[in-house]
């Protein structure tokens, strides 16, 4: 899965990123009915002809599709209003109107919809080519000749098509990545997944360099592919709206793993990674209890003695009863030990459930 980025005809994928869009509103109206007909049979050879009126057609509904070469919700920005074709009226003979044809909306895998009225949540669309049906057409009318009976010979009544639901809903997506690297920003989570696969995300020594959250695919020894999603930097106070954190949170929820990155360099790397703990024991939703795996990054600027960095690895283990690897993302140093424990923490997790302890693989 590649980062994102826009194709130009004369350039290819060299004009900058994609704008990353990860939230929106439409509004969606499946299509009305179409009215039954009132209609008697005028044969040369029938004398008694009777009524004739067909049902109106269905009208179409409104289905969301989930597809695999979407990562962003940037179609729905400017496209807000989604109708399906009404049902046509009924004929004569006895023929049923023409059903409207459904309106087919592809949104990225990983996307919840939520009725932005009540904000009750419609469905998750997760799978490759899941749907979900968010308005439904409404019914045909009955023609004339539905209430033929003894009593009423030649009825003059048929019923209008009812009409289709109508519903404004809430796009909210959420990337699917079994990685989620974390941490404060400047941390080197960008450094780190341009190192360990083919994206290639904006690099720079300033914070907040990563706006958009940057996914990448990271090959297993078997040839597999695992996704790593680089999360932009988290800072206290992200749950309440601070900082990026807030907005881009929801992308963690889905993660099955957390990989934590803590730049060694810092004044206090202690205090940091307190600092996110918290952040997602507030966001909640599960955050703070999803398995994690600690990196020390930056070990090439370092200026700490061997006896330091020991110290503040144990501590770390200490504190979060979960392994800590010392790397350097920018020359690949200790990569392949943390790339070797985060497949084997997956297969375990894959084994035994979500709940395992990443620690007992020590």
């Amino acid at each position: 899965m590649p980062s994102f980025g826009v194709y130009d005809q004369d350039r290819g994928f060299e004009c900058g990123p994609m704008q990353f869009i990860d939230q929106a509103e439409i509004q969606v109206q499946a299509g009305d009915g179409g009215d039954g007909l009132v209609a008697f049979r005028r044969e040369k050879y029938v004398p008694a002809g009777g009524p004739s009126g067909g049902n109106g057609g269905r009208g179409g509904s409104v289905i969301l599709k989930a597809v695999e070469n979407l990562q962003t919700l940037l179609d729905f920005r400017y496209n807000h209003l989604f109708k399906a074709e009404n049902g046509k009226r009924g004929g004569p003979n006895n023929r049923t109107g023409a059903s409207g044809n459904d309106r087919i909306i592809e949104v990225p895998c990983g996307t919840m919809v939520f009725d932005a009225e009540t904000d009750a949540v419609l469905g998750d669309l997760v799978t490759p080519n899941q749907t979900l049906c968010v308005a439904q057409g409404g019914k045909g009318g009955l023609g004339n000749a539905h209430f033929l009976s003894n009593s009423n010979r030649a009825p003059e009544k048929a019923l209008p098509g009812l009409p289709g639901e109508s519903r404004f809903l809430r796009l909210e997506l959420k990337l699917l990545a079994e990685v989620g690297i974390i941490g404060l920003p400047n941390a080197g989570k960008s450094t780190l997944i341009a190192a360990v696969s083919a994206a290639r995300p904006k690099i720079a020594d300033y914070p907040f360099t990563t706006l958009v959250p940057n996914l990448g695919v990271v090959r297993k020894p078997s040839g597999d592919g695992t996704v790593f999603a680089d999360i932009p930097g988290l800072i206290e106070g992200a749950h309440l709206g601070i900082g990026l954190g807030h907005d881009f949170l929801r992308h963690v929820e889905r993660t099955r793993l957390l990989l934590h990155l803590i730049d060694v360099t810092s004044e206090d790397p202690i205090a940091n990674y307190q600092m996110i703990q918290d952040e997602l024991q507030a966001y909640g939703r599960g955050l703070s209890d999803r398995p994690q795996i600690l990196a020390l990054n930056k070990l090439d600027t370092l200026d700490k003695t061997g006896d330091d960095l020991e110290a503040l690895t144990q501590k770390l283990e200490q504190l979060s009863h979960a392994p800590v690897f010392q790397i350097s993302a920018a020359t690949r140093l200790g990569l392949d030990a943390l790339l070797n424990r985060i497949w084997q923490t997956l297969d375990s997790m894959e084994t035994e459930g979500a709940g395992i302890n990443v620690h007992q693989l020590e």
